[in-house]
């Protein structure tokens, strides 16, 4: 009947999984997870609840029909350090031997003898994980436990899974040598330890075992690609199928590669990529199995069938139907688990999503060519399309309307440096933090009152400034230069906003990890962005009221807006990026005009956004700057613009962070113990920097001399009027009291540093 639809005479399609979201459909592992913290749990309870999760999720993809479901993609913090631990690569300052649940929290969490783990995103997601330190005394004792404990748990329930590991050169070289070492060195005795891996899954009679390599869409140069081959020389020689896995870009020059390492099989991402599919068919080897990635697994729009269709179909007729597999182009990690909480949601709009159970469904129903759903799917897609509530002609035409002169500040900084510092009067190296204070159990107890109506709009509106007042207060007392309005009624840094723009949807359970317990709630895009009123102006001018010293307005950048939404497949990212920016320009200008000199407009996720492939950085990069200058530019030369960035590596792209023209930038810098700045050295940052000075992702309150040790480290490298004191990121996540503590050294540590530099 549909001319998309597979021929009948073929058989139904093998179909996989290649990982689940893991907190569970109300979040379960992040309340254990955070019970166990604080004590409330025992070691038991949480294991408890993390293997009644996996349960769940093993029967669910049973239910699902899948031939391919995968274990050891559970994790109780992230999934490279499961690996660390799963090779014996811990970092040495963490000691040897089996790890314990206690250690292995220490290394992602800080203690208080230990600083923790960097962190960083993973590849161009929202995802953070943990970065390898790769040192030559590193032991390398394998531990299986978590491995095969997962295989177990699975067969007891009947189902046979296929084990997930992440590839070797991909764990290597996500990774950073300490004190110069590197990484490479290691890579025979790494080897050793992933045929040893491969070894004991073999004696359990283990089939497949996916291999996620997603370093092979990145530019590689020749000694890695050598590298990949001598591996997967060693691997092979062990009797068990690899699944070779790719995902976020296309595999481009390293096909070669890739196809040479002889795996069993080969999984691509034709949603990312399609135009791959044709040039991989003709390189495959005669007997490899390629799974096509046709259901996007980093966005919860419905997959349009009718693509998907023929790019199966073309894989079935170049392999034939035992060769191909149907899959999610990669982990269902990153999208929300499931629709059906979702009762305040438009079911228009809902009609339009799938989640990761949902998601579930569509690679079976594309592999069985099930009628009725690929007819309910065009259905969906036909309503999408014809929505009236997609486009705004006025937005349209704003965006036709841009001039050269609307990316640009009236001045160049150093004519503004002058203006601002008579305008505000601070002292070298000024202190300030990143924006939100504590979000305590009361911050919260009194949103969701008010959002499920228990509380009124005027006792609500007491509240936040009551809170706002206290924060004011303590931050005057503890001696900040800079002050804050605390942001207590903002749930998330890029929901609040939403809620207040046009073009946005919500969902009451669409979480997704972000990083150990930390979960996000994307708000979708589904239409053009604008601004129908002022988002931050009542409360920023409330705590300006309450205080004589400068204090920052702020908002969230429009590119992580963009980044941390589900953002629209329909139209492409600029154009989208650029409705926000727009939006967000309003609300500068708001600010501005309400006496607010200071604006922090945040963009973490600037360098997250970048392509994998460096052929791809100049196009995104224009545009993106382009986002943030829009958005900024409309100011006076009096009123300062700040940004701040986190988790990611940023050395490579310095000339676009300086083509932001940020008057102040801060960063996080805590756990690389300030090693960011000589790159911002190096390429002759002009700008004010402020590098964080303490780690904010712990309850460790680090001392004021060893803030101080890490200023110092910044002076060393910066001009002291470059410099601000901040800590790495903002302190939601936090308690009052650890907070006060760290600010008050944090204080302490400038002033004895104005002391010794005569300020």
């Amino acid at each position: 009947m549909f001319e998309g639809n597979l021929s009948k005479s073929i058989g139904k399609l093998k179909t996989a999984n290649l990982g689940f979201p893991r907190m569970g459909r109300q979040r379960e592992l992040k309340f254990a997870l955070e019970a166990y913290w604080s004590g409330k749990r025992v070691e038991q309870e949480l294991m408890s609840t993390a293997a009644q999760l996996r349960r769940e999720h093993w029967k669910l993809q049973q239910v699902a029909g899948l031939n391919s479901i995968p274990s050891n993609d559970f994790s109780l913090y992230d999934q490279v350090l499961d690996a660390l631990v799963l090779v014996g690569a811990i970092p040495e300052r963490f000691g040897s031997g089996p790890v314990t649940l206690e250690q292995y929290f220490q290394m992602a969490r800080n203690s208080p003898e230990q600083s923790a783990m960097e962190m960083t995103k993973w590849f161009d997601t929202n995802y953070h994980y943990l970065v390898p330190e790769w040192s030559e005394g590193i032991s390398f004792n394998i531990d299986t436990r978590k491995l095969l404990n997962e295989v177990h748990e699975a067969r007891d329930l009947g189902i046979e899974t296929r084990p997930v590991l992440i590839g070797p050169l991909t764990l290597l070289l996500l990774g950073k040598g300490v004190n110069g070492f590197d990484p490479m060195a290691l890579l025979p005795k790494l080897t050793t330890a992933y045929v040893q891996i491969l070894q004991v899954l073999e004696a359990e009679n283990i089939e497949w075992v996916q291999v996620d390599e997603p370093m092979l869409v990145t530019d590689l140069d020749a000694n890695v690609q050598s590298a990949y081959r001598q591996v997967y020389s060693e691997l092979k020689r062990v009797p068990v199928k690899l699944m070779l896995t790719t995902y976020f870009d296309t595999i481009g020059d390293n096909l070669r590669t890739a196809i040479e390492l002889d795996t069993a099989g080969l999984h691509i991402d034709v949603v990312r990529a399609p135009e791959q599919l044709e040039e991989t068919l003709q390189a495959l080897q005669p007997e490899q199995v390629l799974s096509v990635g046709c259901v996007e697994g980093r966005n919860i729009w419905l997959t349009d069938f009718f693509l998907a269709t023929p790019l199966l179909r073309k894989a079935v007729r170049q392999l034939g139907a035992d060769r191909v597999i149907v899959a999610p182009s990669c982990s269902l990690l990153h999208v929300p688990h499931d629709l059906r909480s979702e009762a305040e949601l438009s079911p228009r709009i809902k009609s339009w999503l799938r989640f990761a159970e949902e998601k579930l469904a569509e690679i079976s129903a594309l592999a069985s060519r099930d009628e009725v759903a690929y007819q309910a799917n065009a259905a969906a897609l036909a309503d999408r399309a014809s929505a009236e509530t997609t486009t705004n002609p006025n937005v349209r035409e704003a965006l036709t309307a841009l001039r050269p002169q609307d990316f640009l500040r009236r001045s160049p900084y150093p004519q503004r440096a002058i203006v601002q510092r008579n305008e505000l009067q601070l002292p070298l190296l000024p202190t300030t933090t990143i924006g939100s204070f504590p979000q305590t159990a009361e911050v919260r107890k009194h949103r969701a009152a008010h959002k499920h109506g228990h509380e009124t709009s005027e006792q609500y509106e007491a509240f936040l400034k009551d809170a706002i007042a206290q924060c004011i207060r303590e931050q005057e007392r503890i001696g900040l230069d800079v002050l804050v309005h605390g942001e207590f009624e903002r749930n998330d840094m890029v929901e609040y906003f939403a809620e207040f723009l046009d073009g946005f949807a919500f969902t009451e359970s669409g979480w997704v990890q972000s990083y150990g317990s930390r979960c996000v709630k994307p708000p979708i895009i589904y239409g053009d962005v604008s601004r129908p009123a002022p988002m931050t102006l009542k409360w920023t001018s409330y705590a300006r009221s309450l205080t004589s010293r400068p204090l920052k307005g702020m908002l969230t950048g429009p590119i992580t807006v963009l980044q941390w939404s589900f953002v629209r497949n329909d139209i492409s990212r600029q154009l989208t990026a650029w409705q926000i920016a727009l939006a967000l320009r309003d609300e500068v200008q708001d600010l501005e005009v309400a006496g607010i000199r200071i604006i922090q407009v945040d963009e973490p996720a600037l360098r997250e956004g970048l392509p994998l492939r460096c052929a791809d950085w100049p196009h995104y990069l224009d545009w993106a700057v382009k986002a943030f200058k829009l958005t900024t530019s409309s100011v006076e030369d009096e009123t300062q613009i700040h940004t701040h960035m986190c988790y990611c590596e940023f050395e490579d792209i310095l000339p676009s962070i300086a083509a932001l023209d940020a008057d102040v930038i801060s960063m996080e810098s805590a756990r690389s113990r300030m090693e960011l700045l000589e790159a911002f050295q190096s390429h002759q940052y002009p700008n004010e920097i402020g590098p964080g000075v303490y780690d904010i992702h712990s309850p460790r309150v680090p001392s004021a001399e060893e803030m101080q040790e890490l200023l110092s480290l910044a002076l060393d490298v910066l001009k002291p009027a470059q410099v601000w004191v901040n800590p790495d990121c903002g302190l939601k996540t936090r308690g009052w009291p650890e907070t006060v503590s760290a600010l008050e050294n944090m204080c302490k540590a400038a002033d004895r540093l104005r002391n010794q530099i005569g300020a």
